[in-house]
């Protein structure tokens, strides 16, 4: 029987949290997570990223994208297994995305357990709050952003909803309305 491992993905240095629950198959590769990762947030997958595993001492290593202008070590997350890294319920790891905004999520490896006759994976069972907007400058510009936005006399309010689209929740988030992309179709935009 096919197993499914359960993670719980956490924006970290936002509060009050922004999370997500997400169940994807064992066999999916660290790419595969990225899409799901991605999808359940509400990122647009259009930056770097890198999953980060601290190891003893200063040992770090790098899974994600690989940067043909940087020395950076980056194994492609196409290449290794989630298995290979995730063992046991607790096991973590950092996933930054937006090299720039620097947004780091915290991945922890919640339970495996096996897949569920007539269930599709990968899928969204729970989360909190509504995905920063791409490009809002990280965990300090998402907070003047929200400031921003919940003040009608602040000097940025019209053009930041109007950037943002016209209006921002940030407590609008519905598991339901997830949409997972094929992994492999967004992986042949780029190799």
């Amino acid at each position: 029987m096919n197993k499914v491992f359960q993670f719980k993905i956490e924006l970290l240095d936002i509060s009050p949290p922004i999370w997500r629950r997400i169940q994807v198959p064992e066999e999916y590769t660290f790419w595969d997570l990225h899409v799901a990762i991605q999808d359940s947030m509400g990122w647009t997958d259009s930056h770097l990223h890198a999953y980060r595993i601290y190891g003893p001492g200063d040992d770090i290593v790098e899974i994600g994208l690989p940067d043909p202008y940087s020395d950076r070590d980056v194994t492609p997350g196409w290449k290794l297994k989630l298995s290979k890294r995730f063992g046991k319920p607790g096991d973590r790891l950092e996933y930054e995305y937006d090299f720039g905004d620097s947004w780091r999520h915290s991945v922890v490896l919640e339970e495996g357990s096996p897949e569920e006759p007539g269930v599709e994976y990968p899928r969204c069972v729970d989360g909190e709050r509504k995905c920063p907007p791409e490009d809002v400058g990280g965990p300090p510009g998402f907070e003047r952003f929200l400031e921003a936005i919940a003040d009608p006399g602040h000097e940025e309010h019209e053009s930041l909803l109007e950037w943002c689209g016209g209006s921002f929740d940030p407590d609008d988030f519905s598991p339901e309305e997830v949409k997972f992309d094929d992994p492999g179709e967004r992986l042949k935009l780029i190799v």
